[in-house]
């Protein structure tokens, strides 16, 4: 394998390990040696990779962004109408890779990093303007003027970052995306009054 391919490889273990080490500890206090060993890589390789652990963090933020981003897209491709795409932007977000508990807690220790980490606050305002930017482009023919879809835009965002903290602290596994998104949608009929 080319030099450039193992290098990448080896950057998308150590994200994949970071995710799972922080689910496993709890919090964001994990070193960057327990991250490596768990990706079969040696610390060394980890902080040529990556300089220190708060970079690697941002990787896997910047991971997290991705794949949410890739999630929420896909679903949009095939979406017609606002109710589909509002559907289709609350599936991406709950889908099973974005609704797993792993990262789930990888989000929740990410907006706790960002009140420290400038990088990071930067990151999480792109994901909320994100989110924010979407459902209010699927709302905006739903509600009667903009500032009714932006508002309830907000709440809905709110309710997505609660189900993902009732999912994080679920011992039972909690609830589940599908039904995340249909108990979303209900409250929406209600809002718009449909």
């Amino acid at each position: 394998m080319a030099r450039r391919g193992v290098e990448a490889e080896r950057r998308d273990a150590l994200v994949l390990a970071a995710i799972a080490t922080i689910e496993e500890a709890g919090s964001l206090e994990v070193t960057v040696a327990a991250i490596a060993r768990r990706a079969n890589v040696s610390s060394a390789l980890a902080h040529h990779y990556f300089g220190g652990k708060d970079d690697l963090m941002i990787a896997v933020m910047r991971h997290l962004l991705v794949v949410l981003r890739d999630a929420v897209l896909t679903r949009l491709r095939d979406a017609q109408g606002p109710t589909e795409r509002l559907r289709a932007v609350l599936s991406g977000c709950l889908d099973a890779d974005q609704f797993s508990r792993e990262i789930v807690f990888a989000w929740l220790s990410f907006y706790l990093h960002a009140r420290r980490s400038p990088e990071a606050s930067r990151l999480l305002s792109i994901y909320f303007r994100r989110l924010d930017s979407n459902l209010v482009a699927a709302l905006r023919p739903l509600c009667r003027d903009a500032d009714a879809a932006r508002t309830l835009a907000r709440g809905i965002g709110a309710a997505v970052d609660g189900i993902w903290l009732r999912q994080a602290l679920a011992s039972d596994g909690g609830p589940n995306g599908a039904d995340a998104v249909a108990s979303i949608m209900r409250f929406v009929d209600g809002e718009i009054g449909r």
